[in-house]
């Protein structure tokens, strides 16, 4: 890189990181974007995750990001999946940690730095979550109840919580779960109106149920998760609308608008939830069900490059692949593989493809690139384009492709990005 980019690249960066800290000091003092702007309306009339706090500081996209790395591999083998996600993870930690905040899009990022430090033995991942639950004193945002992104941070205190059951990690969190399973349904209005939102929410109830044996949490959970099923769920495609926005538009080509993140959120949401449901909840059968459906239809849309598109069935609309989305599929379809639901020779070829794709999308500093920016609806995006839940989903995959690494031999050696 000459010296005139260098000076501009760290241009670029110094903008975002003040930019990052006036968002976060806002999100501190209390502020928020309803409070600031009048924000858009959801499909039900409710208010839309507020935008101007958490986009200045989920990440950005320079346009000099500086090389590619090449020092990586994509071989499926302790050692070299640990590099890669230490060296993402090192990246982001020293980006963010100033500012890390309460929003949905740092929460993301907080179960995969707590998986991080599972993948590479290194306990600065976790400690650094704790000391920011700590700085927030275990404490949720309360001021969209019952909005599922304001519920997202409490999977990182449930996963705290039930590896050290202090009574403060999750006080907070069960008091607003406590008033979220009364609450009666609104006919008019389906309550995780977003397929996203069972990402953010469920994960975090049925944590609850897990720590307090209260069968109220997992079912009231059980009960949302199938509303939201029955209004967005493609029972012919086998994918999630994003919102009933999307149930009669078209693609370019003629197809069904399905968002790639969209549906990396859900599929993520039946890991985080089947692996803490009972084996003999009734209704289990039902998640594994729509659950390997959509594994079989993600895996067959798959790109060339081993990853997915913003809009999954248009990919030529779309000149780029987008790296959060696929970063849940893969954790996701890992997670199905180690837990003996998916076919491992079926699927591991599947999460192999997609782990090289992503590690040819590191930059040589640690950025995580060709990430979709916030938004509810495929998009277009700089290659350099990092943010933070992407990089939570990248570090999430990580962990479940290190666990698959360790339990047989790779069925393919994975190639060098060494040049």
């Amino acid at each position: 890189m000459t010296t005139a980019a260098r000076r501009n690249h760290r241009l670029n960066d110094n903008a975002w990181r003040a930019l990052s800290v006036l968002a976060a000091l806002a999100g501190l003092a209390g502020l928020t974007a309803s409070a600031q702007f009048a924000q858009p309306k959801a499909p039900d009339g409710q208010a839309t995750t507020p935008l101007s706090v958490e986009r200045a500081s989920a990440g950005d996209a320079p346009d000099d990001p500086g090389p590619l790395a090449t020092d990586l591999s994509s071989a499926l083998t302790h050692p070299a999946i640990r590099k890669a996600a230490q060296k993402v993870a090192d990246w982001q930690l020293a980006r963010a940690e100033p500012i890390f905040n309460q929003q949905w899009t740092y929460a993301a990022l907080y179960d995969g730095l707590l998986a991080a430090s599972k993948t590479t033995g290194d306990p600065r991942y976790h400690d650094a979550v704790v000391k920011m639950a700590e700085r927030f004193d275990w404490k949720l945002v309360d001021a969209r109840f019952p909005h599922a992104d304001d519920m997202a941070l409490g999977q990182s205190y449930m996963d705290l919580y039930l590896e050290k059951q202090k009574p403060e990690r999750i006080a907070n969190t069960k008091a607003i779960l406590d008033r979220l399973i009364v609450r009666p349904d609104d006919p008019d209005k389906l309550l995780w109106w977003w397929c996203d939102a069972l990402f953010m929410a469920p994960p975090v109830v049925v944590r609850m149920f897990a720590a307090t044996g209260d069968p109220h949490y997992l079912n009231y959970m059980d009960h949302e998760w199938w509303q939201t099923s029955a209004g967005l769920y493609d029972p012919a495609e086998h994918l999630y609308f994003r919102d009933s926005r999307y149930l009669t538009q078209k693609e370019k080509n003629g197809q069904k608008i399905f968002w790639s993140r969209g549906n990396g959120w859900v599929m993520g949401a039946f890991a985080k939830v089947l692996e803490v449901m009972p084996n003999d909840y009734p209704s289990r059968g039902k998640y594994i069900a729509q659950y390997k459906e959509m594994a079989d239809r993600i895996a067959a849309i798959q790109g060339g490059d081993g990853l997915w598109r913003s809009g999954l069935l248009d990919p030529g609309s779309y000149n780029l692949p987008e790296v959060s989305g696929t970063a849940f599929f893969t954790y996701s379809l890992a997670w199905g593989i180690n837990h003996g639901i998916l076919d491992r020779a079926k699927f591991e070829p599947v999460v192999t493809r997609a782990w090289a794709g992503m590690l040819a999308r590191i930059y040589a500093d640690g950025r995580l690139g060709s990430i979709q920016p916030i938004d509810g609806q495929p998009g277009k995006f700089k290659p350099s384009a990092s943010s933070v839940y992407g990089v939570g989903g990248f570090l999430l995959a990580a962990s479940e492709l290190d666990a698959l690494s360790q339990t047989a031999p790779p069925m393919h050696p994975g190639t060098s990005l060494q040049k």
